[in-house]
């Protein structure tokens, strides 16, 4: 697309790949704008957004752009930390990353683009190679993406550092961030014991065999590979979890011996970018194997036996071929 002479608004996280994504429209001739996004952070855990708003501020310096911040603390609180928890309290797993795009960075920014009468915005996502994270945009509602511009498409993260460091950017070197979208370095288990406090309970075979302790059903996710302790045997995966006992099931594989299964993968809460009958292959979870099938209603059939249970709560999200065709909420 061309951008030479757009008002482009960029969502600079303080990460190289948003630094990077602005300084490629801004030599492309767009007339950039940079925005740190503020979200809400949970009280007596450590942040780091002043920090990533200052590094935002000096790309910004550094490239000559106008800048704001957004505070979308309200979005990010109601459309994804209630949300998540909500999730985990009745023993399912969410998926807060494809939240937070749909609610704040590509919701409450898109919104606060337009109406400062921005042409489009961009952000600092891959959408192919190594580090795609079409995964986690499946619930962005189509004409939001339509507008949207991904300057990083087809490039891999040693490509973008190498030209962080060409553009001379202050944020050339910095590490990237390892936590759940706007948690910064808070880990999603230091969030989740901090919120739950949970116990410790019983980790046990598929025959009832009790072969560890675990540190509180609601941390773990189906197809997790956990530590245990007092555990004998391994390596262990959870399977199936029941929070009303605060009991884990494991088994030695990601699978047990539930996934004899090539029944349909139900979904609901689906958002469509092509037509379901498009859909050649889906994906029950990020970095996960693309699975071959066909969609009909409101069920994924594999043409082929699963490698992994599908975990309740998980975005299940359907390719047409290499392209993004939609995605929705795996409901069992």
């Amino acid at each position: 697309m061309e951008v030479r002479g757009k008002k482009v608004f960029v969502g600079l996280s303080g990460g190289v790949d948003s630094a990077v994504s602005a300084a490629l429209l801004e030599r492309a001739g767009a007339l950039v704008t940079g925005v740190f996004i503020k979200g809400w952070y949970p009280p007596g855990l450590p942040c780091s957004w002043a920090a990533d708003r200052r590094d935002a501020m000096r790309v910004a310096a550094h490239l000559h752009l106008p800048f704001h911040t957004l505070d979308a603390s309200q979005e990010y609180k109601h459309g994804v930390i209630d949300y998540l928890l909500a999730e985990y309290r009745v023993g399912r797993t969410p998926n807060p990353d494809v939240m937070c795009n749909r609610e704040v960075k590509f919701g409450a920014f898109y919104r606060f683009a337009k109406a400062q009468h921005a042409d489009l915005i961009a952000t600092g996502h891959y959408v192919s190679g190594s580090k795609d994270q079409r995964y986690f945009l499946w619930a962005v509602p189509k004409e939001v993406l339509a507008a949207t511009l991904f300057p990083l498409s087809g490039m891999e993260k040693a490509e973008t550092r190498a030209l962080a460091r060409r553009f001379r950017l202050p944020v050339a070197d910095k590490k990237d961030s390892q936590g759940v979208c706007f948690l910064g370095s808070i880990s999603f288990e230091d969030f989740l014991q901090n919120e739950f406090q949970p116990t410790p309970g019983s980790a046990v075979t598929e025959n009832g065999e009790c072969v560890g302790i675990h540190a509180g059903a609601v941390l773990y996710t189906i197809g997790e590979r956990i530590a245990l302790d007092r555990a004998t045997g391994g390596p262990w995966y959870v399977v199936a979890k029941d929070i009303a006992t605060n009991e884990l099931t494991v088994a030695h594989d990601r699978t047990g011996k539930k996934i004899q299964r090539t029944d349909g993968v139900p979904f609901s809460q689906e958002v469509w970018h092509r037509e379901a009958a498009s859909v050649t292959v889906a994906q029950l979870r990020y970095r996960g194997p693309r699975t071959a099938g066909r969609v009909q209603g409101n069920c994924f059939f594999p043409s082929e036996t699963l490698t992994e249970l599908p975990t309740p709560g998980q975005s299940l999200v359907f390719y047409a071929g290499t392209e993004l065709a939609g995605g929705g909420i795996i409901d069992a």
